[in-house]
């Protein structure tokens, strides 16, 4: 099983898996039907808050901080239990973290892949 990240623009694959919606804000140009069809998850209390979104900002000289950050943000209690589901979703077989920014190597669908790969948990355990 792996878990790979797409841009929720770009077409779905066969080798996808499960496509889960990692953002907490809807992306613009795509209807809720589109990734419904898809049999996408959407899991907007895995994101980021809106006040660390609007420090990072997507600037790249910040995503080691952002990364620190949103790891301990994961932490609590609502974004824990996103966490638990995409772990669910990773253990059952392929899955696709999908993300609407541009920037592809700074956003937080890489945070996720990165911890969902290394078998991070919240609160270190």
């Amino acid at each position: 099983m792996t878990v790979s990240i797409k841009r929720v623009y770009d077409a779905p694959e066969p080798g996808d898996g499960t496509r889960v919606l990692v953002d907490r804000l809807w992306p613009r140009g795509v209807s809720k039907k589109e990734l419904e069809s898809e049999h996408a998850e959407w899991l907007k209390d895995i994101a980021p808050s809106n006040e660390l979104r609007a420090w990072f900002g997507h600037d790249a000289s910040r995503f080691e901080e952002f990364e620190r950050r949103y790891e301990a943000e994961l932490a609590q209690p609502s974004a824990a239990a996103a966490y638990g589901r995409l772990c669910e979703l990773r253990d059952q077989g392929d899955l696709t973290l999908l993300y609407a920014a541009k920037d592809e190597e700074h956003n937080n669908a890489e945070v996720l892949q990165r911890l969902l790969t290394d078998g991070w948990e919240p609160g270190g355990a």
